[in-house]
C-alpha cells in the first residue's frame, strides 16, 4: 500500500469538495457539508464582488440573455 502524502488543510479540503462534488454531485456535497460547518468565508464580501450593485432585474436579464447565446 503506497502512503499518500500529508496535504495542507487547504488543499485538502479542496480535493476533497471537488471529489464529493464529482462522485454525489454539487448540491448533495453542499448537503453534506452543511452538517458539519456553519460556513467559511465573509458571504457578504464574496456576493458584493460577484453581483456590485447589480438589481434582480439585471441579473434575471444576464442569465437570460446568457441562455439564449447557449442555444
Amino acid at each position: 500500500m503506497n502512503a499518500l502524502p500529508i496535504l495542507p488543510t487547504a488543499d485538502l479540503t479542496s480535493t476533497a469538495v471537488s471529489l464529493l462534488c464529482r462522485e454525489i454531485g454539487p448540491v448533495n456535497t453542499a448537503r453534506f457539508i452543511n452538517q458539519f460547518t456553519l460556513g467559511f468565508g465573509d458571504y457578504t464580501k464574496e456576493r458584493d464582488q460577484l453581483l456590485g450593485n447589480l438589481t434582480v432585474d439585471e441579473i434575471v436579464a444576464q442569465i437570460k440573455k446568457q441562455d439564449m447565446e447557449s442555444k
